[in-house]
């Protein structure tokens, strides 16, 4: 079966949205694949919008952009009010319920999915770790890359001086995972 994944990660700045795109890209070409990682945010950064186009397949890819993404990761709510009525029918849509209580404007065939990343992220041990739970969320859904797979990219990621997260970050990837399979 041919992978050809069309995600968009958004959020605000301060999120971690253009570190968990770059997790994911790395993860998918340690694992072998084409990836094309896209990061775009404000000039304000922290508080200003934040998204990322990720592109994975096991074939060549001819454009970084996604119009049409078939997967989005959402963690605030004005970037749900623009990117899910892009979503391709039959895509997936996961959202962080924590910070955004009701989904609307989402195409028809659309799977729909909430994540307390917040709740989740503390127990894994920060309230930052918020991304890696939504991103962990998005691996176990989708399945073509672990969790493992991407914490074992974390430390080509992180800057050495944030190594010490690490097992904070592993954590919090495992349960978005599990919460996904257990709830979905």
């Amino acid at each position: 079966m041919m992978l050809y994944e069309e995600l968009v990660i958004a959020g605000f700045g301060g999120q971690g949205i253009v570190l968990a795109g770059k997790l994911l890209a790395q993860t998918a070409m340690r694992a072998g694949l084409e990836v094309t990682y896209m990061p775009s945010y404000g000039a304000e950064v922290r508080g200003g919008t934040a998204n990322c186009m990720v592109i994975v397949s096991d074939k060549p890819i001819a454009c970084p952009v996604v119009c049409t993404p078939n997967a989005l990761v959402i963690c605030n709510k004005a970037s749900l009010s623009k990117f899910a009525p892009r979503l391709k029918p039959g895509g997936v849509l996961i959202f962080n319920r924590s910070l955004i209580q009701s989904v609307s404007s989402v195409p028809d065939g659309v799977e729909v999915l909430g994540v307390p990343a917040e709740e989740i992220a503390i127990e894994s041990g920060s309230p930052k770790c918020a991304n890696m739970v939504m991103l962990g969320a998005y691996l176990g859904k989708r399945a073509h890359l672990s969790p493992e797979q991407a914490a074992a990219s974390l430390p080509e990621i992180l800057a050495e001086r944030h190594h010490k997260t690490i097992p904070m970050n592993a954590a919090a990837l495992r349960r978005g995972a599990d919460f996904v399979l257990c709830h979905a």
